[in-house]
């Protein structure tokens, strides 16, 4: 078997707010769209209207609903609207909120702001299907557009999904170089926030699923 065939890693589309993005995503192969429900965001989206987006997804490509310091029930209450079954917390969440949320039927994402390489030891007792790890700011909890030293994933507690100022000029090299589970973009296909760069969307699928 040729060992250079197409890589599997898994590619999420963050920040969708509309179909005709979530089409074009699902169109160039994205496996997961994800649906931010964090008021700070300049692509925040209401619960109804992830929840007619969703209702438009094939069956396997699956909605993950992004949250920071939501209360369980606002988090269980918009997943239900919206027809969320995983989720992704970017805020201060401790291990019991997430084995909480997890012990109740959902799959659970943790995501990390790295600096240095202590974000592994902060992992550890986390009880949840992946990490998904972001690159840290001061003032806020993911978007940066940036990227950080992709040296500090080795020795993973949890399979990574790969986050942090990742593009389609980039994400190959990302995925060369670390090997994670999954890769997850927003601003780096975007023409303006909120809105999908469609061309974009399907270089960065192509790029991140190059033979390795």
């Amino acid at each position: 078997m040729n060992d250079r065939a197409t890589n599997s890693v898994r590619i999420k589309i963050c920040g969708i707010t509309n179909e005709a993005d979530a089409a074009a995503a699902v169109r160039a192969g994205a496996d997961a769209l994800g649906f931010i429900f964090y008021t700070g965001s300049p692509r925040c989206v209401a619960p109804d209207r992830a929840a007619e987006i969703v209702a438009g997804l094939p069956p396997f490509v699956v909605p993950v609903g992004v949250f920071v310091n939501a209360a369980a029930g606002d988090v269980e209450g918009i997943c239900e609207t919206a027809g969320i079954q995983v989720v992704q917390l970017h805020g201060d969440e401790t291990p019991g909120f997430c084995g909480a949320l997890a012990g109740s039927g959902r799959l659970v994402i943790k995501a990390f702001r790295v600096r240095d390489a202590s974000w592994k030891s902060a992992a550890a007792d986390y009880p949840v299907g992946a990490v998904l790890l972001d690159t840290f700011a001061e003032d806020r909890y993911g978007g940066t557009g940036a990227t950080f030293d992709w040296r500090l994933v080795e020795g993973s507690p949890h399979r990574v999904i790969l986050s942090g100022g990742l593009n389609p000029d980039n994400v190959a090299e990302a995925v060369r170089s670390v090997r994670p589970y999954g890769v997850d973009t927003g601003s780096g296909v975007e023409r303006e926030p909120g809105r999908k760069d469609h061309d974009k969307v399907r270089a960065f699928v192509e790029a991140a699923r190059r033979p390795i």
